[in-house]
């Protein structure tokens, strides 16, 4: 039978179910050597689920509350205030009072006590709980804490504790609630520790909160409390606050707030002294725990006492280094246009494609450069690229190699930058389609190739193909010509924008002179899907039928409909292309648009409905008309200059690399995401076999393994499950987290900011990446399959790799949250002619969805309007 009440001695970490995260916290700070902790005991989950387990109308409202979403909150608040006033009425069952009232007994009965919730799905890793929950101070006497045990239990369904769980995944119905009866202490002084700084996540500098009296003062908000920052045990700041309020315990039971003395509001709380003996007890606490501490703490009579220690959920992971150095850390997914977390499969098979030394962390990559910001000649490379592509992380490095012996210095390179100015190397360059055409077959002869011989693999051999194959697509994906190629378009780019500015004043002319190029197989296909919606548009049944389906079996329903196996054949034609591709498409495990045709309905339909036919063909012929005609008033206005002839044959060539080479950058990427899809078919099928021999119980499950352990389980057919589950554990984790784009081994992020004179007060400010000022209706879409976008909408969200594509056709303008100059989601939007703003910070929560916006891609800024 389980323990209604167990002592903080009594606890053991696998009691996490019985006292909840607070109460097993407490009962383990209580074993280490030289933390005080107030005595006290927990009233377990078995006492509460005891006192609710008959009660048929909580257990019918709790089946209910389970129903709801995030959004139906009037329904959540009539529910929870329904269940909190049940759990009221109900009486503590007289087991768990008889021992409630022997461990008082044994402490004594008159003491003033803390009566503090804790859960079993709070203050875990992942998800602290912090503050949903109730607690009560200074509680006298057996009836009163009997009282507010029951008050501790409904305070488990509040509204915020509710909607939190929801937001969170966490099922109501299998969160309990234990409630910790603690003696009380009435400090003069109280606070929070975190042993990682809250605003800087760094892991060296701890940060403490301090005033008087007792910590509800703080939490509450009713004062502004000191801050300390203390690393290597030396105080680096403090910031003493006016504290005009503190709250007291009072003698006969409960707590009031009291006027502080004049004379103190603005003295220091903690001495010196007393601030460096709190850091030493909180980094003891932190060593024992493993991990950042959130920590709660009281001061009497010249001793602290800790409450609470909580894991901090909130701090982004560092990579791994295998020195006590300092590293400089770059995101990758903010270069890749996809920031959210890959499964550990992906991340193996971009970590075997990649030359670059990459690090992982919280499911993401991520690049060091230290070795890059050692060197001046190197340092300055790297900052004047990102310059061009990401001037907020160009800002943040720049802030750390500031920053005196952070980074040790190496010997200047004697190598020195190719001397030649880029108008004499682009010079050297013949702009000749012929060389894009002849890589773009080599590809594609490549990957027929791999289709081939893949078929006859399976078991370990399948593993050893594909490991020896990725040789074959680095040759394909790092040939010196391809990168020749797109890199002369880039660098062609930048000269033809800088010279054109600096001669004739005008400001990013390659927006225009870059639109409708050929060989652009992403700008295509979004054009592609303009045709597939002409092949559908005059066959109204099908269109109706359509407008209904979920499921993707709805390809083989279609042939029951006039026009059915016309539209089906269409469908399968752009799959046959382009059903490699899918959002976030560079994590091989994300699913493709060949395994969930249905997502591409609502892009179908609504190209039926906001185009007319042969939309794609208009559009591509209106982008390279007004491309020639920019060339051409370019090079007559140039002509009239001094110097003009030489000027007009510079830039004319120039133009002519950008016109054949540019739409050759999105070929790359496409030739690797296709490959991975031979790979992917070839191990789901694997995948299948080893479910069939009760290996795995989902295909899906092999996901969650990197390339190597899913080799080892091809050979053995042996896995531990538990690597599985933890890894699907930790995934749920990642998505919450937000990741950094420029990171230090200390765990400390560094923002980057823009520093630009033309953005207009309370205007957000971003990368101007193509030209143009537009005016609509702001769209802000987290998941493409949720898309719906009527004409004149401006699209915002978090990022935009190739899956994006098809909603450029739709839209008036772009904003994302991540890119720069020359990734996907700028080179596509310059293609189709869209304004676009990229590496706006925060953009999906600062612009709200149905908000009308003035987004400005010439100058970078966007105004709500």
């Amino acid at each position: 039978m389980k323990p209604v009440v167990l002592d903080f001695q009594e606890m053991h970490k696998t009691h996490l179910s019985l006292a909840g995260g607070k109460g097993l916290n407490l009962g383990e700070l209580s074993t280490i050597e030289g933390i005080q902790v107030p005595e006290g005991f927990c009233v377990t989950t078995a006492g509460y689920q005891e006192a609710i387990e008959q009660n048929r109308a909580l257990l019918d409202s709790l089946e209910q509350l389970t129903l709801l979403q995030v959004e139906n909150r009037k329904q959540i608040s009539e529910l929870s205030k329904k269940i909190r006033q049940i759990i009221m009425k109900l009486d503590v069952p007289s087991d768990v009072a008889a021992a409630v009232s022997h461990y008082l007994s044994k402490r004594g009965d008159n003491h003033a006590y803390a009566v503090r919730s804790s859960a079993t799905a709070e203050d875990l890793p992942h998800a602290s709980f912090a503050g949903q929950h109730d607690s009560y101070l200074n509680i006298i006497g057996l009836d009163d804490i009997l009282l507010h045990i029951r008050k501790c239990w409904a305070s488990l369904y509040t509204d915020r504790a509710v909607i939190y769980r929801i937001q969170n995944g966490f099922d109501h119905s299998k969160v309990s609630l234990a409630v910790v009866v603690q003696k009380m202490v009435l400090p003069s002084a109280s606070g929070i520790v975190f042993t990682a700084d809250p605003v800087t996540s760094n892991r060296k500098l701890l940060s403490i909160d301090a005033s008087f009296g007792l910590g509800e003062a703080l939490v509450s908000g009713k004062v502004s409390p000191d801050c300390y920052k203390v690393q290597d045990e030396n105080i680096k700041d403090k910031r003493i606050a006016t504290k005009k309020l503190g709250i007291y315990g009072q003698r006969g039971g409960g707590t009031e707030t009291r006027q502080i003395d004049f004379n103190r509001q603005n003295t220091q709380t903690l001495t010196d002294q007393e601030i460096l003996q709190l850091a030493h007890i909180s980094r003891t606490i932190e060593r024992h725990f493993g991990c950042p501490q959130d920590i709660e703490w009281c001061l009497f009579k010249n001793t602290f006492y800790v409450v609470q220690s909580r894991p901090i959920t909130t701090l982004y992971p560092i990579p791994d280094a295998n020195d006590d150095e300092n590293h400089v850390y770059i995101s990758v997914g903010h270069q890749q246009m996809m920031t959210a977390p890959i499964k550990p499969l992906g991340l193996s098979f971009f970590l075997l494609t990649t030359n670059a030394p990459m690090r992982k962390a919280g499911g993401r990559l991520f690049v060091d450069v230290t070795h890059h910001l050692a060197s001046s000649v190197r340092s300055k490379i790297l900052l004047d690229t990102f310059e061009q592509s990401d001037p907020l992380i160009r800002d943040a490095l720049e802030t750390i190699t500031q920053r005196e012996g952070f980074i040790k210095s190496q010997p200047s390179d004697t190598t020195t930058p190719e001397a030649s100015s880029t108008a004499n190397r682009l010079a050297q360059i013949h702009s000749d389609e012929t060389v894009v055409l002849d890589l773009i077959q080599q590809n594609q002869a490549s990957i027929n190739q791999l289709k081939q011989d893949i078929r006859t693999k399976s078991g370990p051999a399948l593993l050893d193909f594909i490991r020896e194959d990725i040789k074959e697509l680095k040759r394909v994906l790092f040939d010196p010509q391809s990168s020749r190629v797109f890199m002369a378009a880039i660098h062609a780019s930048s000269w033809v924008n800088k010279h054109i500015n600096e001669w004739l004043g005008e400001k990013n002319a390659v927006d225009t002179l870059s639109r409708s190029v050929p060989n652009n197989i992403t700008s295509d296909m979004g054009l592609a899907l303009l045709d597939l919606a002409d092949a559908i548009r005059p066959y109204a049944e099908v269109v109706d039928y359509l407008q209904q389906v979920k499921e993707d079996t709805f390809l083989d329903n279609l042939v029951q409909f006039v026009g059915g196996r016309e539209s089906r054949d269409a469908i399968y034609a752009f799959l046959t292309k382009y059903g490699m591709r899918c959002d976030g498409e560079i994590d091989i495990t994300r699913t493709r648009w060949s395994e969930n045709p249905v997502a591409l309905v609502p892009i179908i339909l609504n190209n039926i409905k906001n185009f007319e036919s042969h939309a794609s063909n208009r559009i591509f012929d209106q982008g390279r008309q007004k491309a020639l005609k920019k060339e051409q008033e370019l090079l007559e206005r140039l002509q009239r200059l001094p110097g003009g002839q030489q000027k007009m044959k510079d830039t004319k060539r120039a133009i002519h690399l950008i016109r054949n080479f540019i739409g050759y950058r999105e070929y790359p990427k496409y030739g690797m995401v296709s490959r991975y899809f031979v790979y992917k078919q070839a191990l789901l099928g694997e995948a299948e076999r080893l479910v069939k021999a009760g290996v795995i119980v989902a295909k899906e499950d092999i996901y969650y393994l990197t390339f190597e352990e899913l080799d080892e389980v091809v050979r053995t057919h042996k896995l531990d499950y538990h690597i599985i589950d933890r890894q699907k554990d930790a995934y749920e984790v990642y998505e919450r987290l937000t990741p950094p784009r420029v990171m230090t081994s200390d765990g400390e992020i560094i923002r980057g900011l823009y520093k630009r004179e033309n953005v207009p007060p309370k205007a957000i400010a971003g990368l101007p990446v193509s030209s143009g000022v537009v005016e609509g209706r702001a769209r802000v879409i987290l998941n493409m399959e949720d898309a719906h976008l009527e004409e004149g909408d401006i699209l915002v969200t978090a990022f935009t790799d190739p899956g994006w594509t098809p909603l450029f056709v739709s839209s008036r303008g772009l904003i994302t949250e991540v890119g720069g100059i020359m990734t996907h989601g700028a080179v596509i939007a310059r293609e189709y002619g869209l304004p676009a703003v990229v590496g706006v910070e925060n953009a999906t929560k600062r612009i709200q969805d149905g908000q009308k916006i003035r987004l400005n891609g010439t100058e970078g800024y966007i105004d709500l309007l």
